[in-house]
Protein backbone atom coordinates (compact mmCIF):
# COMPACT_ATOMS: atom_id res chain seq x y z
CA UNK A 1 0.00 0.00 0.00
CA UNK A 2 1.41 3.41 -1.25
CA UNK A 3 3.18 5.73 1.29
CA UNK A 4 1.02 9.09 0.17
CA UNK A 5 3.46 12.42 0.73
CA UNK A 6 1.69 15.51 -0.34
CA UNK A 7 4.17 18.86 -0.98
CA UNK A 8 2.56 22.17 0.10
CA UNK A 9 3.40 25.16 0.66
CA UNK A 10 0.89 28.10 0.11
CA UNK A 11 3.81 30.36 -0.59
CA UNK A 12 5.11 30.01 -4.21
CA UNK A 13 8.41 30.29 -5.48
CA UNK A 14 10.03 27.77 -2.58
CA UNK A 15 10.41 24.74 -5.02
CA UNK A 16 7.22 22.73 -4.40
CA UNK A 17 6.90 21.74 -7.68
CA UNK A 18 10.58 21.22 -8.39
CA UNK A 19 10.66 18.88 -5.44
CA UNK A 20 7.71 17.10 -6.35
CA UNK A 21 8.76 16.13 -9.92
CA UNK A 22 12.64 15.35 -8.49
CA UNK A 23 11.62 13.45 -5.58
CA UNK A 24 9.25 11.35 -7.22
CA UNK A 25 11.29 10.65 -10.22
CA UNK A 26 14.28 10.16 -7.44
CA UNK A 27 12.13 7.53 -5.52
CA UNK A 28 11.14 5.56 -8.91
CA UNK A 29 14.86 5.59 -9.71
CA UNK A 30 15.69 3.81 -6.71
CA UNK A 31 12.94 1.22 -8.18
CA UNK A 32 9.84 1.82 -5.80
CA UNK A 33 6.24 2.33 -7.99
CA UNK A 34 5.70 5.84 -7.76
CA UNK A 35 2.26 8.09 -8.63
CA UNK A 36 3.05 11.85 -9.43
CA UNK A 37 -0.02 13.43 -9.13
CA UNK A 38 -0.34 16.85 -10.46
CA UNK A 39 -3.09 18.96 -8.50
CA UNK A 40 -2.29 22.69 -9.18
CA UNK A 41 -4.36 24.19 -12.48
CA UNK A 42 -0.85 25.45 -13.69
CA UNK A 43 0.12 22.16 -14.51
CA UNK A 44 4.14 22.89 -14.24
CA UNK A 45 5.17 19.25 -13.15
CA UNK A 46 3.68 17.78 -15.98
CA UNK A 47 5.26 20.42 -18.05
CA UNK A 48 8.71 19.21 -15.90
CA UNK A 49 8.23 15.57 -17.22
CA UNK A 50 7.16 16.54 -21.10
CA UNK A 51 3.53 16.19 -21.02
CA UNK A 52 1.40 18.51 -23.09
CA UNK A 53 -1.08 19.46 -20.51
CA UNK A 54 -3.29 21.33 -23.24
CA UNK A 55 -3.58 17.78 -25.25
CA UNK A 56 -4.84 15.98 -22.62
CA UNK A 57 -8.47 14.50 -22.76
CA UNK A 58 -8.61 13.36 -19.18
CA UNK A 59 -6.98 14.94 -15.91
CA UNK A 60 -7.05 14.68 -12.66
CA UNK A 61 -10.18 17.05 -13.02
CA UNK A 62 -12.18 14.45 -14.24
CA UNK A 63 -10.88 12.11 -11.37
CA UNK A 64 -12.17 14.80 -8.83
CA UNK A 65 -15.76 15.07 -10.49
CA UNK A 66 -16.43 10.95 -10.72
CA UNK A 67 -16.38 11.54 -15.06
CA UNK A 68 -13.26 9.23 -15.31
CA UNK A 69 -12.06 6.06 -14.01
CA UNK A 70 -8.33 6.98 -12.70
CA UNK A 71 -6.58 4.41 -14.71
CA UNK A 72 -7.75 5.84 -17.95
CA UNK A 73 -5.72 9.10 -16.98
CA UNK A 74 -2.84 7.81 -15.84
CA UNK A 75 0.55 8.46 -18.07
CA UNK A 76 3.25 7.00 -18.41
CA UNK A 77 6.96 9.02 -17.85
CA UNK A 78 10.86 8.26 -19.10
CA UNK A 79 11.12 6.70 -16.32
CA UNK A 80 9.56 2.59 -16.14
CA UNK A 81 8.63 3.21 -12.46
CA UNK A 82 6.72 6.47 -12.34
CA UNK A 83 3.96 7.53 -13.87
CA UNK A 84 1.85 10.82 -13.56
CA UNK A 85 -1.85 11.99 -12.65
CA UNK A 86 -1.79 14.56 -14.71
CA UNK A 87 -3.72 18.40 -14.23
CA UNK A 88 -4.32 21.38 -16.47
CA UNK A 89 -6.43 24.66 -16.02
CA UNK A 90 -9.39 22.99 -15.92
CA UNK A 91 -8.64 21.99 -12.67
CA UNK A 92 -9.80 25.44 -11.83
CA UNK A 93 -12.93 25.15 -12.34
CA UNK A 94 -12.59 22.08 -9.78
CA UNK A 95 -12.48 24.73 -7.08
CA UNK A 96 -15.52 26.02 -8.28
CA UNK A 97 -17.41 22.78 -8.82
CA UNK A 98 -16.91 20.49 -5.32
CA UNK A 99 -17.97 24.25 -3.20
CA UNK A 100 -21.37 22.16 -3.11
CA UNK A 101 -20.53 18.37 -3.76
CA UNK A 102 -21.11 16.23 -1.14
CA UNK A 103 -18.33 14.79 0.82
CA UNK A 104 -16.13 17.35 -1.29
CA UNK A 105 -12.88 17.47 0.77
CA UNK A 106 -12.36 13.08 0.30
CA UNK A 107 -12.40 13.61 -3.87
CA UNK A 108 -9.33 13.02 -4.27
CA UNK A 109 -8.55 10.17 -1.33
CA UNK A 110 -11.71 8.37 -2.86
CA UNK A 111 -9.69 8.45 -6.67
CA UNK A 112 -6.53 7.27 -5.43
CA UNK A 113 -8.17 4.21 -3.22
CA UNK A 114 -8.25 2.38 -6.90
CA UNK A 115 -5.15 2.24 -7.29
CA UNK A 116 -3.16 3.07 -4.18
CA UNK A 117 -2.37 -0.72 -3.94
CA UNK A 118 0.00 -0.63 -7.27
CA UNK A 119 2.36 2.09 -5.73
CA UNK A 120 4.92 2.20 -2.93
CA UNK A 121 5.00 6.20 -3.27
CA UNK A 122 2.32 8.78 -4.23
CA UNK A 123 3.55 12.29 -4.19
CA UNK A 124 1.18 14.86 -4.44
CA UNK A 125 2.26 18.52 -5.47
CA UNK A 126 0.16 20.80 -4.53
CA UNK A 127 -1.26 24.41 -5.61
CA UNK A 128 0.38 27.66 -4.14
CA UNK A 129 -3.15 27.97 -1.71
CA UNK A 130 -4.49 26.62 1.24
CA UNK A 131 -8.07 26.12 -0.61
CA UNK A 132 -10.29 22.85 -1.64
CA UNK A 133 -7.22 21.39 -4.01
CA UNK A 134 -5.01 21.84 -1.20
CA UNK A 135 -7.25 20.27 1.53
CA UNK A 136 -8.23 17.42 -0.78
CA UNK A 137 -4.23 16.42 -1.38
CA UNK A 138 -3.99 16.82 2.50
CA UNK A 139 -7.02 14.91 3.28
CA UNK A 140 -5.66 12.11 1.06
CA UNK A 141 -2.49 12.01 2.17
CA UNK A 142 0.07 10.45 5.31
CA UNK A 143 1.80 13.04 5.29
CA UNK A 144 3.27 16.60 4.46
CA UNK A 145 6.80 17.58 3.13
CA UNK A 146 7.10 21.54 3.27
CA UNK A 147 9.52 22.88 1.00
CA UNK A 148 10.92 26.00 2.49
CA UNK A 149 13.41 28.15 0.94
CA UNK A 150 16.92 29.52 2.96
CA UNK A 151 15.58 33.01 2.64
CA UNK A 152 14.81 35.94 4.67
CA UNK A 153 10.89 35.71 4.93
CA UNK A 154 11.37 31.87 4.74
CA UNK A 155 8.84 31.18 8.16
CA UNK A 156 6.48 33.92 6.79
CA UNK A 157 3.09 32.17 6.40
CA UNK A 158 4.05 28.92 7.51
CA UNK A 159 1.97 29.12 10.77
CA UNK A 160 -0.76 29.59 8.55
CA UNK A 161 -0.51 26.23 6.82
CA UNK A 162 0.81 24.31 9.84
CA UNK A 163 -2.69 25.79 11.20
CA UNK A 164 -4.18 23.96 8.06
CA UNK A 165 -2.79 20.77 8.81
CA UNK A 166 -3.37 21.15 12.53
CA UNK A 167 -7.40 21.82 11.11
CA UNK A 168 -7.51 18.57 8.66
CA UNK A 169 -5.87 16.37 11.21
CA UNK A 170 -8.51 16.97 13.49
CA UNK A 171 -11.62 17.17 11.40
CA UNK A 172 -11.15 15.36 8.30
CA UNK A 173 -7.20 13.07 8.32
CA UNK A 174 -6.30 12.09 11.56
CA UNK A 175 -3.50 10.04 10.28
CA UNK A 176 -1.59 13.17 8.71
CA UNK A 177 1.99 14.35 10.06
CA UNK A 178 4.53 16.40 9.42
CA UNK A 179 6.54 14.28 6.88
CA UNK A 180 9.55 16.97 7.57
CA UNK A 181 10.23 20.57 5.99
CA UNK A 182 12.61 20.45 3.17
CA UNK A 183 15.52 23.25 3.10
CA UNK A 184 15.41 24.84 -0.49
CA UNK A 185 17.80 27.21 -2.55
CA UNK A 186 20.35 26.12 -0.11
CA UNK A 187 23.47 28.65 -1.05
CA UNK A 188 26.53 27.61 0.24
CA UNK A 189 28.83 30.83 -0.47
CA UNK A 190 25.66 32.83 1.23
CA UNK A 191 25.47 33.81 4.91
CA UNK A 192 22.29 34.09 5.16
CA UNK A 193 21.39 30.82 3.87
CA UNK A 194 23.62 29.69 6.88
CA UNK A 195 21.73 31.41 9.01
CA UNK A 196 18.50 30.95 8.04
CA UNK A 197 19.21 27.24 8.23
CA UNK A 198 20.55 27.02 11.59
CA UNK A 199 17.02 29.49 12.94
CA UNK A 200 15.01 26.79 11.02
CA UNK A 201 16.92 23.42 12.61
CA UNK A 202 16.63 24.96 15.68
CA UNK A 203 12.99 26.22 15.48
CA UNK A 204 11.82 22.47 14.21
CA UNK A 205 14.04 19.98 16.04
CA UNK A 206 13.41 17.00 14.61
CA UNK A 207 11.66 17.99 11.76
CA UNK A 208 14.03 19.29 9.36
CA UNK A 209 15.58 16.63 6.70
CA UNK A 210 18.89 15.89 6.91
CA UNK A 211 19.06 16.79 2.89
CA UNK A 212 19.27 20.34 1.51
CA UNK A 213 18.09 21.51 -1.98
CA UNK A 214 20.90 23.38 -3.21
CA UNK A 215 20.52 26.54 -5.75
CA UNK A 216 21.49 24.82 -9.14
CA UNK A 217 21.68 25.86 -12.54
CA UNK A 218 21.03 22.28 -13.83
CA UNK A 219 18.26 22.04 -11.24
CA UNK A 220 16.88 24.83 -13.22
CA UNK A 221 17.31 24.24 -16.52
CA UNK A 222 15.92 20.68 -16.59
CA UNK A 223 11.73 21.46 -16.88
CA UNK A 224 12.83 23.14 -19.78
CA UNK A 225 14.03 20.05 -21.87
CA UNK A 226 10.99 17.83 -20.01
CA UNK A 227 12.76 15.77 -17.83
CA UNK A 228 13.82 15.28 -14.29
CA UNK A 229 17.38 16.53 -13.32
CA UNK A 230 18.43 13.09 -13.02
CA UNK A 231 18.00 12.28 -16.69
CA UNK A 232 18.89 16.22 -17.78
CA UNK A 233 22.43 15.83 -15.81
CA UNK A 234 22.97 13.17 -12.75
CA UNK A 235 25.67 14.23 -11.45
CA UNK A 236 24.21 17.79 -10.86
CA UNK A 237 24.66 18.87 -7.27
CA UNK A 238 20.66 18.99 -8.21
CA UNK A 239 20.41 15.76 -8.93
CA UNK A 240 22.83 14.53 -6.07
CA UNK A 241 20.51 16.12 -3.50
CA UNK A 242 16.84 14.43 -4.80
CA UNK A 243 18.45 11.34 -4.95
CA UNK A 244 19.58 12.37 -1.37
CA UNK A 245 16.23 13.32 -0.14
CA UNK A 246 14.48 10.17 -1.67
CA UNK A 247 17.17 7.69 -0.01
CA UNK A 248 16.11 9.39 3.36
CA UNK A 249 12.59 9.33 2.76
CA UNK A 250 12.43 5.78 1.78
CA UNK A 251 14.78 4.66 4.78
CA UNK A 252 12.15 6.16 7.14
CA UNK A 253 10.15 3.70 6.15
CA UNK A 254 11.99 0.98 7.29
Amino acid sequence: MAKIIAIANQKGGVGKTTTAVNLAASIAAAEKRTLLVDMDPQANACTGLGIDKTALEYTVYHALLGEADVRDILIKTDLDLLDVLPSNTDLIGAEIELVTALAREIKLKSALEAIRHEYDFIVIDCPPSLGLLTVNALTAADSVLVPLQCEFYAMEGLSQLMNTIRIIKNQLNPRLEIHGILLTMFDGRNNLSHQVTVEIRKHFQGQVFQTMIPRNVRLSEAPSHGVPVLLYDVSSKGAVAYLDLAREIIGMGD
